[in-house]
């Protein structure tokens, strides 16, 4: 294949070597010197012995350096394994243990990487981003400076194959069996290609990023822009949601995307109108439904900007459907229509197309499904089947092709930009002794879209304590995975045969 995300960023490079290709603050990289640098850590790897499929971990934030290793490890054939730098040690060692990989590269401030080297020992070689004056590690490793001094020729990128896996992305899993949503070339650039299309992105544009590139989201963004020659400037963090739009307006921003959270804090914390979002061309959302009136709020506050409703998967490289801005008020509360290249239909539990109306499961098919999860044929065949993507979601369709969310036959949580699966905090209170059963739900919430709920049995004759289960979570689980609420009670509703009925649980909420 000609065409891997690599092959479009050289020729970024190429028609455009001094644009700028990223800004972080007074940080400005252009397009030759990110080539520059990917092919210094491809030229790194292979004179390491990198192979041809295998696993390199990145837990790094939203930066240039980020992209110059992703690209880096795809230009050599590796796997690029993002990791999502809030998670905790054991849920990282575990990723990088189920994956595989042979490399790590990660920040040295990063406040897990201690522990995440002590688990893995000689498994594993380590390049250090930042200042590692004075630290030694047990395992082989080097510095960031050293990568960049390998003046290595152009990487050959003639071996890239578009069936050849380029990246693992984990969408949950602590203790347990994690779930590796595994993505070939073909793949990232069949995503790509569809979402440039329906945006009509050029390199002109310009978007303000706050998602992280770990997540698929975020991935996205940071790919199909850069296949353009666009830029990207970056922000990572909300904690200011002032200092997001004086970026955006100092910088010209032409393109912003978030998840409803997102919109939700900008809309509540600032007054977008007092900025000068002038350049502002479009608008994506995605990550889960964000509520009408919260749109028609955004839209009034940037009226002259295309605003996209989008709705996708993690197994689906990301995106599958879109809302033509034009349609928002013909179709309000519409997913759209299948993204270009992309084939949606509603199904019964038998497999069998539904008619215009009904609710059925969406089925997707299309060159940007994934290749399966990572070592698990077992949970890749109830998902996989004949090239379509079961997706676990309920939806409508009315007579025109639009397409309605009708609700999720899987119980994973949305809570802002960030999908979690209950049975990973469920394990993690359960493995207190005063905790008999636990059961985790997603409440709704305003700003996040939907917050995390526990539900607890204490085990007989035992005393357990709200901020005993909290301390535990906070040691074992990001902070957004903690619970905001926690009940006590005597037992969980169930059915006969057993399981626990979650949504009468929220319902009680």
């Amino acid at each position: 294949m000609s065409h891997t995300l690599v092959h479009m960023l050289r020729d970024s490079a190429e028609h455009g070597p001094d644009s700028e290709a990223v800004v972080l603050g007074s940080q400005h990289t252009t397009y030759s010197q990110l080539w520059r640098d990917i092919s210094a850590v491809a030229g790194f790897l292979q004179k390491k012995g990198l192979q041809p499929g295998e696993r390199v971990g990145v837990l790094i934030k939203n930066s240039a350096e980020y992209i110059a290793v992703y690209y880096g490890v795809l230009a050599t054939g590796g796997v690029v394994v993002g990791l999502n730098t809030l998670a905790k040690s054991r849920v990282l060692v575990n990723w990088l243990q189920h994956s595989g990989a042979s490399w790590l590269f990660a920040e040295t401030q990063h406040p897990e990487l201690n522990e995440v080297i002590g688990s893995l020992d000689n498994t594993i070689q380590l390049v250090r981003m930042g200042d590692c004056e004075g630290d030694e590690t047990k395992i082989p490793s080097w510095t960031w400076q050293e990568v960049l001094q390998d003046t290595a020729a152009e990487p050959d990128l003639s071996r890239l194959e578009s069936a050849q896996t380029a990246a693992i992305i984990y969408t949950s899993g602590t203790t347990g069996q994690p779930k590796g949503v595994t993505l070939s070339h073909g793949n990232l650039a069949a995503n790509v290609c569809s979402i440039q299309q329906y945006l009509q992105l050029t390199a002109r544009d310009r978007v303000l990023n706050v998602l992280p590139f770990y997540y698929s989201y975020g991935n996205s963004v940071l790919h199909t822009h850069l296949a353009v020659g666009a830029t990207l400037v970056l922000e990572n963090n909300l904690l200011y949601p002032q200092n997001v739009l004086a970026t955006m307006a100092s910088e010209r921003a032409t393109g912003f995307s978030g998840v409803p959270s997102t919109f939700a804090i900008l809309l509540s914390r600032t007054r977008m109108e007092n900025h000068d979002l002038s350049a502002l061309r479009y608008i994506t959302q995605a990550g889960g439904a964000m509520a009408p009136a919260m749109i028609e709020r955004l839209r009034k506050a940037v009226p002259h900007a295309r605003f996209f409703v989008m709705y996708g998967q993690t197994e689906a490289t990301a995106r599958l459907a879109w809302l033509p801005p034009e349609m928002l008020d013909v179709k309000p509360g519409s997913i759209g229509i299948a993204i270009p290249g992309v084939r949606l239909e509603l199904r019964d539990k038998q497999g069998n197309p539904v008619a215009a109306g009904e609710t059925g499961e969406i089925w997707a098919s299309g060159e940007n499904i994934m290749q399966g999860y990572w070592r698990d044929p077992d949970l890749t065949r109830k998902v996989l089947e004949d090239g379509w993507l079961k997706t676990g979601d309920l939806a409508h369709c009315d007579e025109d092709g639009y397409f309605y969310i009708d609700g999720r036959s899987a119980d994973m949580i949305k809570t802002g930009a960030n999908r979690i699966s209950p049975k990973e905090i469920e394990e993690v209170i359960l493995e207190l002794d005063s905790v008999e059963e636990a059961a985790v739900v997603g409440v709704p919430d305003e700003l996040l879209g939907q917050v995390i709920k526990a539900v607890i049995v204490p085990r007989p004759g035992e005393q357990v304590e709200i901020k005993q289960i909290r301390a535990h979570c906070w040691k074992h689980l990001a902070m957004y995975k903690v619970p905001k609420f926690i009940d006590f009670v005597s037992e969980l509703p169930k059915t006969a045969s057993g399981k626990v009925q979650r949504y009468l649980l929220a319902e009680q909420h």
